[in-house]
């Protein structure tokens, strides 16, 4: 019972950190990657379809993405809806290949994006630590029970503890490793 209420918890903060690092590498730095489009939804044939299934990406220097349709007719949809993004880039089209110019950011952009860093790495620390906390009150129920005795719910707690520390660890050093990625010009 106590392992399995410290693998949840393991798991779901493993899962947590895995989603912020996803969310922060959609974050425009100035650079080309295509992993800013990967949120990017296309209006196809009624269907709205993430843009990786209708496109190949490719980055041939830091500041260019090219997109090829595999579709000719997504072609003018795919334009659409990259234009529709919050991403700044106006697209270039040339047959099945839109190509995506990569302005470098402006000093307030950068800012703004930092701000938007720290609140989505806050908003993982605060799903670590929702975690950590159900993860103590079923310990609690366990002790309260009487299934598990009071050491062992304290070191269970000191356990769950360590572990939204590392998670917590992980996550600051992924935003720090952003916001140092927005600022370097």
């Amino acid at each position: 019972m106590l392992a399995d209420i410290k693998t949840e918890a393991h798991n779901k903060m493993e899962h947590t950190v895995a989603t912020v690092k996803q969310e922060l590498a959609a974050v425009r730095t100035g650079r080309a990657s295509a992993d800013i489009l990967h949120h990017v939804q296309v209006e196809y044939y009624g269907t709205h379809t993430p843009l990786q299934q209708l496109a190949s990406f490719s980055v041939p220097d830091p500041q260019m993405i090219v997109v090829t349709a595999y579709d000719r007719g997504a072609v003018k949809e795919i334009e659409k809806a990259i234009l529709k993004s919050d991403l700044g880039i106006n697209p270039n089209t040339e047959g099945n290949v839109i190509r995506l110019p990569v302005p470098p950011l402006t000093e307030e952009r950068r800012k703004e994006l930092a701000k938007h860093v720290k609140r989505l790495g806050e908003d993982g620390k605060i799903a670590v630590r929702n975690i950590r906390r159900d993860a103590n009150e079923k310990l609690k129920k366990l002790e309260k029970a009487k299934e598990i005795s009071q050491d062992d719910e304290k070191k269970a707690h000191d356990s769950v503890q360590l572990e939204t520390d590392k998670h917590i660890k992980t996550i600051d050093d992924l935003i720090r490793q952003k916001e140092g990625e927005l600022m370097k010009v």
